[in-house]
């Protein structure tokens, strides 16, 4: 079955549109194009926000009859996705179109990320503007670019372009959870300079391939303690380097801040006396990594080759604080929260490292709920990085968590109207994930703010995928709650 077979028709037909406009962050000029053109293609006053081919897209929708006094909700999503791939796809995120297929109850894709993060809540957003039998106020779809990478949207928004009183973001990604409140987030790099040396001669060369890990969302995920590649790769290199004179020649680990990373490869060269040791020693910290993470990652694997040694390598010295950095930093939950069960506070995920052009750097994201938390991690591995005498330590992108404002009429309606369609009460949470509304409810502060979405397991990872029913569901619940939008 073809997803634009699913119902309701008219989401899934707009998500498949989605799936096929390359959309990666920094790229989603195609996208941009597409929502102007449907926009005014549907009669609707529609601008860019923005003066280059990536901008925010705002859709204005007039009322439907007899609904004009309500007030106006603004529907927000964001354009792009997080473009992860396993190692055997060779899938172009700029040009190939997503290959989105049911498998059962979900729809998933073929070993990469599906962008149902975001892509079903504008899916959403323009079905809600589109299909004639929804009633509603006056509404403004709001499309923002970047938000994966660093909410560039959300801080480029120009207070005042926009007219409604409430924000409902469709960016959450579990069914019956009500999201009034997000973690804000701060990223780290730290740089190791090194020079390159002569390999000796007659030594031997390894390529070590770490994969299979689950990886994922590193704020929804980071709380279900699963491997991750760069530290996983770290914890075999320390005791080869410290007792068999392994020495490395590159190491590449993840590719998005936000994601869990997945996979690592490192090539190393070492004394051919030793390749044997070298390579029990590997193997047995791997078993011993492998057991630990049984249950969250069952499928890791790692891959040893031989293959023809490099004829220069990184600095030994270097290479070797940078590697015992890489263990002493960490990379999980750091907090629970004391006041919402259940929901971390405050987490780091080591995302990316790489070594190239004489610099080790190692990229990671924080995320908290408390400002001060976040400060003192931030001061956590500065100190950690600094001790192993890195030569810069920087951080940056840094925004304040979406404090929770509990009764408000929007939070209200969303909750009444859940009860009417699913004959349950609906759960208020906060999320772990960055959310734009903290950084754009700081331009518009008289906005009410909430978040809702149908079920989406494992964004930012090939396993991503939604659920069908799921999205079903929150069509006639989002239905529910724009006809019921109090009046102003």
């Amino acid at each position: 079955m073809n997803i634009q077979d699913l119902e309701p028709k008219v989401v899934w037909k707009n998500f498949h549109a989605f799936t096929q406009l390359p959309r990666p962050s920094y790229h989603e000029e195609k996208v941009v194009e597409y929502l102007v053109s449907w926009g005014k293609a549907h009669g609707y006053e529609t601008i860019k926000d923005g003066e280059g081919p990536i901008a925010n897209v705002i859709i204005r929708v007039p009322a439907t009859p007899g609904m004009e006094k309500c007030k106006g909700i603004i529907l927000q999503g964001h354009m792009d996705m997080v473009p992860q791939k396993t190692s055997d796809s060779s899938h172009d995120f700029l040009k190939d179109p997503i290959n989105a297929y049911v498998d059962g109850e979900w729809v998933t894709a073929d070993r990469t990320t599906l962008g149902a993060d975001n892509g079903i809540g504008l899916a959403l957003a323009l079905s809600a503007i589109e299909d004639p039998s929804v009633k509603h106020g006056p509404i403004e779809v709001l499309a923002t670019y970047t938000e994966e990478t660093g909410m560039d949207g959300a801080n480029a928004l120009k207070p005042g372009i926009l007219k409604g009183d409430i924000l409902l973001n469709l960016d959450s990604e579990e069914e019956g959870e009500l999201c009034v409140g997000c973690a804000g987030g701060l990223d780290v790099s730290a740089t190791f300079n090194y020079r390159k040396y002569n390999t000796p001669e007659g030594s031997k060369g390894l390529k070590l391939t770490v994969k299979g890990l689950k990886g994922g969302h590193s704020g929804m995920d980071i709380s279900l303690y699963r491997a991750n590649a760069n530290k996983v790769m770290a914890r075999m290199l320390l005791p080869v380097m410290e007792m068999f004179g392994v020495k490395v020649v590159s190491f590449t680990g993840g590719s998005l801040r936000n994601a869990i990373p997945f996979e690592a490869v490192v090539e190393i060269v070492l004394p051919e006396e030793n390749l044997k040791a070298v390579k029990e020693c590997i193997e047995n910290v791997f078993a011993e990594i492998k057991a630990e993470f049984a249950q969250s990652d069952p499928d890791a694997a790692l891959y040893v080759e031989d293959i023809p040694a490099a004829g220069k390598h990184i600095q030994p010295s270097v290479m070797l604080r940078a590697v015992k950095a890489l263990l002493a930093c960490p990379s999980n939950v750091i907090r629970m929260s004391q006041t919402m069960e259940g929901l971390t506070e405050t987490s780091i995920n080591m995302a990316i490292v790489r070594t190239e052009k004489g610099k080790i750097t190692v990229h990671s994201l924080m995320r908290s709920a408390v400002d001060s938390a976040k400060a003192a991690l931030a001061q956590r591995v500065r100190c950690i990085f600094e001790l192993a005498e890195a030569d810069q330590v920087v951080f940056k992108g840094g925004y304040s968590g979406w404090t929770p404002v509990l009764g408000t009429e929007i939070n209200k309606v969303c909750m009444d109207q859940y009860e009417k369609v699913y004959g349950s009460p609906m759960k208020i949470m906060a999320t772990h994930g960055g959310l734009e509304c903290a950084i754009m409810g700081a331009k518009y502060p008289n906005w009410e703010m909430a978040s809702i979405g149908p079920t989406i397991k494992y964004p930012h990872s090939p396993d991503e995928k939604v659920n069908i029913a799921s999205v079903a569901r929150t069509w006639e619940y989002l239905k529910a709650v724009l006809a019921n939008i109090p009046n102003k």
